[in-house]
Formats: C-alpha cells, sequence, structure tokens
C-alpha cells in the first residue's frame, strides 16, 4: 500500500502575527497621525487598501527611505531585513489577510504630538508666522529665551513646526548670555536674517527625514544658564497661506555626563553656481579643533542639491570615504549615526563635496536661467557638512 503524502502547508502570513510587527519598528515613527509621512499604518483598516503600494515599496527599496546611501556603518540604517521585506510581499500576495487579533503585538507607545519620549521641558514660540501661498519667503529668526537657573545637560531635543508644509528646515543655535549675536533683535518676535554667521552651538535640527536628537548612553548637550535658543526658520511656500508656531522640546539629565556633544559643520564662506549648471560641485574643508569621537553626519542643501560627500583625513595622510549620498533630496533629510565612533585627533581634516544641478531637469529649481549665490535669503542656495563630536565636557572651544 502506498503511504499516504502530507502536504506540510506553511503557516499563512498575516498582519497582526507577522506585518504589525515590522510596521511598528520600522514604519509607524513617521506614518501617523500628525507625523511626516503622507499615510499612516497602525492599523490594518489603514493598511489593507494600501498594501499593493507598501508591497511596491518595500520589493523596490523605496521606502524606508535610504537612498543608496553608502559608507558606514551606521546604526540609523533604516533599511527592511530581507526577511522582513519578504514577509510582507507574501503577506501581500496571499491577500494581505488580518488574522486573528489575540497574535497583535502590544500596540507601541508614541508621545502625543512628540516622536521622543514626553519632553521635560518644551518651548514655543509665542507668535504665529504667516507663510504666504507663492514665491520665495525669507529665512526668519525667533529668539525664546531658556529661564534656566543653572546650567542643564540636554539628553534629547525635538524641534515640532506648527506646520511641516511649509517647513523646509529649522536649526536652534544656544546663545550664551552676553553672547554679541543678534544683540538688537527683540525677543519672541520673527525677523528676517540676514545670514550673519551664527554665533552659538547647535543644540537641535528640524528637516525632513530627521529623527529627534538622542544622546548616547553618557554624553549630552550643554545648555548654560540663561541661555536663549535661536531658532534660523526656512520656510518654503506650497500654494496655500499656512500659519507656523514651532516649538522645541527638551529632556534634562541629571549628573554632568562623560562626554559633551557638540554639532560643528564644515561649509565654504561663498559659492556660485552658474545658470543651467547641471553637475556643479563646490568643495570645503577645515580642521578638527580638538581630539574628538565623531558621532554623526548631516548633509545639508536647499533645492538644487543634488549629491553630498564626506570625506576624513586617514592614518596614512590621505582622504577616506565616510559618507556618500548619491541621490540628495532635500525633502528628505537626515542625520547618519556611525554604528561606532571614530576617533579623530586635533588638526584632522574634514572635506565635503556637494554637488548641484542648476538646470532645467531638476523638477525643484525655481528659475535654472538664473545663477544662484550662497546664502539663506530668497533664492540663496545652501552647503552644509554637520557632524555631531563628543569631546570632555569642560573643554572649551575659541
Amino acid at each position: 500500500m502506498i503511504p499516504a503524502l502530507f502536504l506540510m502547508l506553511a503557516p499563512a502570513v498575516t498582519f497582526h502575527a507577522d506585518v504589525e510587527p515590522i510596521l511598528q519598528r520600522r514604519c509607524q515613527m513617521c506614518h501617523r497621525t500628525g507625523e511626516i509621512g503622507p499615510v499612516s499604518l497602525m492599523t490594518y483598516a489603514e493598511v489593507k487598501p494600501l498594501a499593493k503600494a507598501v508591497r511596491q515599496a518595500v520589493e523596490t527599496k523605496r521606502m524606508p527611505p535610504w537612498g543608496g546611501v553608502a559608507g558606514g556603518p551606521f546604526a540609523n540604517h533604516p533599511e527592511l531585513t530581507e526577511a522582513e521585506r519578504a514577509t510582507i510581499m507574501a503577506w501581500v500576495d496571499a491577500g494581505a489577510k488580518e488574522g486573528n487579533r489575540k497574535d497583535a503585538p502590544p500596540p507601541a507607545r508614541w508621545s502625543p504630538g512628540w516622536s521622543m519620549a514626553r519632553p521635560g521641558m518644551v518651548l514655543t514660540a509665542p507668535a504665529v508666522f504667516m507663510v504666504p501661498a507663492r514665491g520665495e519667503v525669507e529665512s526668519q529668526v525667533m529668539i525664546l529665551p531658556s529661564y534656566l537657573l543653572e546650567d542643564r545637560w540636554v539628553t534629547a531635543a525635538e524641534i515640532r513646526p506648527g506646520s511641516r508644509s511649509v517647513v523646509h528646515h529649522i536649526v536652534a543655535y544656544v546663545r550664551e548670555p552676553g553672547s554679541p549675536w543678534l544683540k538688537d533683535v527683540p525677543r519672541g518676535q520673527y525677523v528676517a536674517w540676514d545670514g550673519a554667521p551664527p554665533k552659538g552651538d547647535i543644540l537641535a535640527v528640524y528637516t525632513p527625514g530627521q529623527t529627534p536628537f538622542q544622546a548616547p548612553a553618557g554624553m549630552a548637550k550643554k545648555l548654560p544658564a540663561a541661555s536663549d535658543l535661536v531658532l534660523v526658520i526656512h520656510y518654503v511656500a506650497y500654494g496655500q497661506r499656512e500659519k507656523d508656531q514651532t516649538s522645541i522640546g527638551l529632556t534634562f539629565g541629571g549628573a554632568p555626563p562623560q562626554k559633551r556633544v557638540l554639532t560643528l559643520q564644515v561649509s565654504p564662506a561663498n559659492f556660485r553656481i552658474p545658470a543651467a549648471a547641471a553637475n556643479y560641485s563646490v568643495v570645503a574643508e577645515a580642521a578638527l579643533p580638538c581630539d574628538a569621537l565623531l558621532l554623526s553626519l548631516f548633509p545639508h542643501m536647499h533645492r538644487r542639491g543634488k549629491a553630498f560627500q564626506y570625506e576624513v583625513q586617514g592614518a596614512s595622510g590621505q582622504m577616506e570615504p565616510l559618507l556618500s549620498v548619491p541621490a540628495y533630496r532635500f525633502n528628505w533629510q537626515m542625520n547618519y549615526v556611525l554604528a561606532e565612533p571614530r576617533l579623530l585627533k586635533k588638526g584632522t581634516q574634514l572635506r565635503v563635496t556637494a554637488w548641484f544641478d542648476n538646470s532645467a531637469a531638476n523638477p525643484w529649481n525655481p528659475d535654472p536661467s538664473k545663477e544662484v549665490v550662497s546664502g539663506e535669503q530668497r533664492g540663496g542656495e545652501a552647503l552644509a557638512g554637520y557632524f555631531d563630536i563628543a569631546v570632555d565636557p569642560g573643554l572649551v572651544l575659541r
């Protein structure tokens, strides 16, 4: 007698048992109500109608966004594993079944209105800024007093625009007591910024795609007593008038940290991009002012940004690649966190190279017929190679 043959079927892939945990780990930090993702992926009812689109984004590696970046390895690389990608694709191919709700993981805990844990201190602009429907908007500064009575150490910081659709980026600088920078600008009022070089440390940055600042264990940024936070805000008109009222949330540590985190930058003094230039490069170099641990790299440009590269002077004296972003996106800018901090000696050269597309082929280019100059004002272009370093907490840079 021929023995019966049994076909062993793999368990069906379902939303609650298999897909929902992946979405919690990889997607929901952006794809939920009030966040930057254009759709919410929190529930089966929300995801099911989008199943085919999710599959395509996962198969083509368009999501989570990374863009063919080279270098690292980076601790915040969001790419799905091959197993996670295969699970999502198999789920869609099998009909995107919900499965048993008892198999669902515990709901992810998100702080309402914040991507990080609920901040201990929140500073909000006391006035609303009206962004016009069209045209270039001059960059604005908003100065917020901290009212701190003692030095505090910031372990996490997050900038929250009131309207993400019209905010391209915000940089929060620390202005210590007695600093002459913007001394004539009244606190709590929006004032067009003339691009004068900042005189303080950078506490936090907001760009589309940027995650909140989170200091590594034993590290923090310093916010001296009675300091002001100077918000430099770059607005972009998107077809209708919008209101913006930005807030910044801070979390403080207790004891002084083992290392102080500083945000520095490599930028050229000035540059010009010829009209219609499709692949124009600009290079800037700087020497590290002290021994430090290199923690992360954040390339920043405006609408004509095309590609970006960081290099560092190696032990042989030759420049070595740190980070390459071959397809820079001005509407999705990330801070690339090194998986292992790199020790750099004082005097080590850092080099950034940026490529710009000022041609008609760039859909974001306002006017390819015009030469573009560097600057924060109307029509200006930017090149900033930001990087975070960790130093001794008592170090003073002059």
